[in-house]
């Protein structure tokens, strides 16, 4: 499985400059490719209703929060988005090439695989960062 460049790149700025709030990657044949960019200003909520209800996708999350002490924080989710309703054939294809896509993404800082989205809600999200 090759990943594009530009996955990289968008993710550098992500994590670098701020100048998403979220990227989405889809595997179109053999390559990795990002699928759609969240604006800054953008809401969980937002990403969350921008993944497909049938597809397999990889995503990242720019999540911002402050903590018990009044410290604001950021953390960049990785999330493995593989709804029950997806073809099973790209299932496997996203389960098989998830670890080697991620390495190629220095800074993720939690994991969340999702097979429906009550296991990627904002509570648990909010759970998984502190």
């Amino acid at each position: 499985m090759a990943v594009q460049d530009d996955c990289k790149l968008k993710f550098l700025e992500l994590k670098s400059k701020r100048n998403y709030r979220f990227i989405i990657f889809k595997i179109i044949g053999q390559q990795v490719v990002v699928d759609k960019l969240g604006e800054p200003n953008e809401s969980y909520d937002d990403f969350t209703n921008t993944l497909p209800s049938d597809e397999c996708r990889y995503a990242v999350f720019d999540f911002d929060f402050t903590t018990n002490e009044n410290i604001q924080k950021s953390k960049i989710f990785f999330i493995a988005w593989s709804p029950e309703t997806s073809k099973v054939r790209m299932k496997m294809v996203y389960a098989s090439s998830k670890d080697r896509f991620k390495r190629e993404l220095d800074g993720i800082q939690v994991e969340l695989q999702a097979t429906d989205p009550s296991e990627m809600s904002f509570d648990i999200i909010k759970a998984r960062a502190y």
